[in-house]
C-alpha cells in the first residue's frame, strides 16, 4: 500500500484538496492513474481556479509566483491560500523546492518560474518510477523510468511536431513552426535570437483542442505572425516534458498558450498565458500587444548583445595585435639574443684561436730556440773535435770550400784526417740551414757521400790540395 499512499499525498499536493476520501474517489475513478486523475481534475475545475476567467482565456499581469506553499498575491488585492499539507513523502520534497520570483521589466513580465522546479521534475521522474508512481506505470510503461536527458526531450519535441502535422497539417500549409528540440533549447534559440518564446501546451483529450489548432493555430495569419516574431514550442501534455512544464506554468485550463522569455540563473519570465478557446483576432491582438510592450525589452538586449559583440570583437583584435606586437618583441630579443650569443660564440672562438696560435708561436719559439741551441752546442762541439788547424807542412792539407751563397772557407787538415772533419768543419761554421747535402768535386765529379766519410783525405785523393763545394740535396 506504499504506492497508493504516495500517490495520494501527491494528487492531494497538486490539486489543494485536504479531503482524504474525496482524493481517493477521483484516483479510484482513474484507476490511479496520477497523471490522467490531476489533468481530470484540473480540466473539470477551471471555473473555480483563481488564474481563470468563467468565459474567456486568462491574461496573467503583475502576478509574483513564489514557493508552492507560500500566499499568491494578485493585483486585485485578493489572496488565497493553500490549506496545510500532508506530511511530505519523496516526491511532495521534491516538487516543493522553492520557486524563484523575480520582477517584471517595464511593466511587462508578469511572474517568473524558478528553474529549481524543473531540475527537481527530472529527479521526480526517476524517484517516482522508483517507488512504482512513474506517469507510465499504469499504462503498460517501463515503471523505472529514467531520467529525461536531452536527447529524450529533443525526440519528445520531434514527435509532437510530427503528430501535430498528421493531424493538423496535412490540408494546410499554415502552421506554426513548431522546433523539434527540448524547452530548454528552444529557451536558448529564442534568447540568441531576440525573440520571445511561445508555448503551446497541446492537450489530445480536451474538448476545444481540435477546433483551436484547426481554427486557430493553423490559421493563415496568426501562424505566419508566430512564425516570424516568435520561437514556437509545443508539447503535449501527455510527455513527460510537457507534462512538467504544464506544472511549472499552472497550467488549469486547456487550450494553454503562454509566452515567456529566458532570464537569469535558469529562470523564465512569464509575460503572458492564455487559457482557453480564442479566436485568431483575439490572440492576433494579445500577441501583438505582448510583443509590442516588450520591443524596448528585446531591443535594449540586441544592442547589449551588439555592444557586447562589438567588444568582444575588440578585445579580440587588440588581443590580436598585442599578442602580434608580443610575438614581434619576442622574436626581436630572440634574434638580438641569438646575435649576441653568436658574438660571444665567434669571439670565445677567435680568442681561442689567438690563444691556440699564441701558444704555437711560444712552442714554436721555444723548439726554435732549443734547435738553435742545440745546432749551436753542436758545431761548438764540432769545432773542438777538429782541434787546431795545422801548420803547412808535408803531411798537410789545404782544403778550400764554396757555399752555394758564393761564400768561401779555406782550412788545413792533416792529411790523415776523414772526410767527416770535413763535414764537421762545415757545420761548425753555421752557414747552412740545412742538415742534408753533400761535398762534391768538380773536375773529376765525386761526390763525398756517407759511403765515403771514413776515408781519410789523402786515401780519398784530396792532398796536398783540394777545391770542393758543397750541394744541396
Amino acid at each position: 500500500m506504499v504506492d497508493v499512499a504516495d500517490k495520494l499525498a501527491y494528487f492531494r499536493a497538486i490539486t489543494g484538496l485536504e479531503d482524504p476520501g474525496l482524493c481517493t474517489e477521483i484516483l479510484q475513478a482513474h484507476d490511479w492513474d496520477l497523471e490522467l486523475a490531476i489533468s481530470s481534475f484540473t480540466s473539470n475545475h477551471t471555473d473555480n481556479h483563481p488564474f481563470s476567467s468563467s468565459s474567456t482565456a486568462t491574461a496573467t499581469t503583475n502576478t509574483a509566483v513564489g514557493p508552492s506553499n507560500a500566499t499568491i498575491h494578485r493585483s486585485d488585492s485578493t489572496s488565497i491560500a493553500p490549506a496545510g499539507a500532508p506530511p511530505p513523502g519523496l516526491a511532495w520534497k521534491i516538487i516543493t523546492l522553492p520557486i524563484s520570483v523575480i520582477s517584471g521589466s517595464l511593466g511587462l513580465i508578469s511572474g517568473a518560474v524558478g528553474f529549481g522546479l524543473w531540475a527537481a521534475g527530472g529527479v521526480l521522474s526517476y524517484s517516482l518510477g522508483i517507488i512504482g508512481l512513474g506517469s507510465n506505470s499504469g499504462r503498460g510503461g517501463d515503471s523505472s523510468a529514467q531520467l529525461v536527458t536531452v536527447s529524450a526531450a529533443s525526440r519528445e519535441a520531434m514527435e509532437f511536431v510530427a503528430q501535430f502535422e498528421r493531424d493538423y497539417g496535412s490540408g494546410s500549409s499554415s502552421r506554426p513552426n513548431f522546433v523539434g528540440e527540448g524547452f530548454m533549447d528552444a529557451l536558448t534559440r529564442s534568447r540568441n535570437t531576440f525573440k520571445l518564446l511561445f508555448v503551446y501546451l497541446h492537450s489530445p483529450d480536451h474538448l476545444d483542442t481540435p477546433a483551436f489548432c484547426e481554427g486557430t493555430l493553423c490559421s493563415e495569419v496568426l501562424s505566419a505572425f508566430v512564425n516570424e516574431n516568435f520561437v514556437a514550442w509545443g508539447g503535449s501534455i501527455r510527455g513527460s516534458e510537457g507534462f512538467k512544464m504544464s506544472n511549472s506554468l499552472k497550467a488549469s485550463r486547456f487550450p494553454f498558450c503562454a509566452i515567456v522569455m529566458p532570464s537569469t540563473n535558469q529562470r523564465i519570465a512569464l509575460l503572458q498565458q492564455v487559457e482557453g478557446p480564442k479566436s485568431p483576432e483575439e490572440m492576433l491582438m494579445i500577441l501583438q500587444r505582448v510583443l509590442e510592450e516588450s520591443a524596448p525589452v528585446l531591443l535594449t538586449a540586441r544592442l547589449e548583445a551588439e555592444e557586447r559583440t562589438t567588444n568582444m570583437r575588440l578585445r579580440e583584435e587588440q588581443d590580436a595585435a598585442y599578442r602580434a606586437a608580443l610575438e614581434a618583441d619576442q622574436a626581436r630579443e630572440r634574434q638580438q639574443r641569438e646575435e649576441k650569443e653568436r658574438l660571444e660564440r665567434e669571439a670565445a672562438e677567435a680568442e681561442r684561436k689567438c690563444k691556440e696560435e699564441e701558444e704555437a708561436k711560444d712552442r714554436a719559439a721555444h723548439e726554435a730556440a732549443e734547435k738553435d741551441a742545440a745546432l749551436a752546442r753542436l758545431r761548438q762541439e764540432k769545432a773542438l773535435s777538429l782541434g787546431a788547424e795545422p801548420e803547412k807542412g808535408p803531411n798537410v792539407t789545404q782544403v778550400l770550400v764554396r757555399f752555394p751563397t758564393g761564400e768561401r772557407k779555406e782550412r788545413r787538415f792533416h792529411s790523415a784526417a776523414t772526410i767527416q772533419s770535413l763535414y764537421d768543419y762545415v757545420d761548425s761554421l753555421g752557414y747552412l740551414n740545412v742538415e742534408n747535402y753533400s761535398l762534391v768535386t768538380n773536375f773529376p765529379r765525386v761526390v763525398y757521400g756517407t759511403d765515403k766519410v771514413s776515408l781519410s783525405l789523402k786515401e780519398a785523393g784530396l792532398h796536398p790540395q783540394a777545391s770542393l763545394f758543397v750541394e744541396l740535396n
